[in-house]
């Protein structure tokens, strides 16, 4: 079984690291390049850098950000935010990303998950869903829609279904955030992650409500998850990533154990 990631996530507007509940009510957490260097060090597998007010605003990526965090973590980074071509990509590449994430994009433009696979290889696309449950708790099946521009507009899509059509188009990767728990400590979302997982051939990143090591665990035990990935209890230093590793590997759960984690 191949080892399981831990991916610390860098939300950026105007330049900071920032975090809130739900996508909205942001707190600046830090400098991105100061943050990269730390989770490296600290032993995290990748990082996820998300450039949250690119589509809202209607931009490109902040290239200048990406490429001096690139330069400062020596390990694999995706970039999202802002991509809306195979040249933004590109740039985005020649910045410092090993992989880019499509998200607003790739709802409004389909093919462009395509064009981009076929430009750079679809180990390089991340496709990212963030998704809200819809009709309840006690709905049955559970059922979720896609949102868009940073959680804020719903596009009548269904969340399983678009994965599976971005991965037919060439995603190499899902990063799937359920905007219900994002921010709130309050568990991964396992059925929805594990609706995904089951359906798809390639790697599903857990995203949204990580509160400790347990979470870690449920997300990849009960949502299939292949990498699971936090914010804020990084950050705030609540919870280190070696002792998140430790408790995965307790579980029996592979994960990258290196001499940096105290190991």
């Amino acid at each position: 079984m191949l080892c399981r990631r831990i991916i610390p996530c860098l939300d950026v507007a105007d330049g900071r690291v920032v975090k809130g509940t739900r996508f909205v009510d942001l707190v600046d957490e830090g400098d991105p390049p100061e943050l990269a260097e730390r989770y490296a060090r600290e032993g995290a597998d990748e990082l996820v850098f998300l450039d949250i007010a690119a589509a809202p605003e209607r931009r490109g990526t902040l290239l200048d950000i990406v490429e001096r965090t690139a330069r400062r973590a020596f390990i694999p980074l995706t970039v999202g935010g802002g991509v809306r071509s195979v040249t933004d990509m590109r740039a985005v590449l020649r910045a410092g990303a090993d992989k880019v994430s499509l998200n607003t994009a790739a709802v409004a433009d389909p093919d462009l998950v395509r064009r981009c696979a076929l430009r750079f290889g679809r180990q390089a696309v991340v496709v990212a869903i963030d998704a809200r449950r819809v009709g309840g708790p006690d709905r049955d099946p559970p059922a979720w829609e896609v949102l868009v521009r940073g959680g804020r507009d719903p596009v009548g899509l269904d969340a399983v279904a678009w994965a599976q059509e971005a991965v037919r188009l060439g995603a190499g990767e899902l990063l799937v955030t359920s905007i219900d728990r994002d921010g709130t400590q309050s568990g991964y979302d396992t059925d929805l992650l594990r609706a995904i997982s089951d359906r798809v051939e390639v790697p599903v990143i857990a995203s949204g409500g990580a509160a400790g090591p347990d979470d870690f665990v449920a997300a990849v035990r009960d949502g299939g998850a292949d990498a699971v990935l936090a914010a804020s209890i990084f950050h705030r230093q609540i919870h280190a990533i070696h002792d998140i590793k430790r408790a995965m590997a307790a579980a029996g759960i592979p994960v990258r154990i290196t001499p940096e984690d105290g190991s």
